[in-house]
């Protein structure tokens, strides 16, 4: 099982993952995504654009390392590895 983790704001929109642990199953980031959207339907609209990808302003790390392929998410999560999910600030 791999942990995923949000920061605070998410949980505004999707409630049902606030307050308890996410764990799903290892994979790729792709599948990992898939399974928190089953839990909090709507989850994988937010984060991804209209061709699957990563939207510009998420980023998301595996361990404490930023994943490489925005695209097609293929990077694997490890059992036991923990998954952030989190969006830049940006604007002037």
């Amino acid at each position: 099982m791999a942990t995923v983790r949000l920061t605070s704001h998410l949980y505004r929109f999707f409630p049902a993952l606030k307050d308890r642990p996410i764990e799903v199953a290892a994979g790729s980031v792709a599948e990992v995504l898939r399974a928190v959207d089953a839990i909090a339907p709507g989850f994988t609209d937010y984060v991804l654009d209209e061709r699957g990808a990563l939207r510009r302003h998420v980023y998301l790390s595996i361990d404490n390392r930023i994943v490489i392929d925005r695209t097609t998410l293929s990077d694997r999560v490890a059992d036991g590895a923990t998954v952030y999910l989190f969006q830049a600030l940006s604007g002037g």
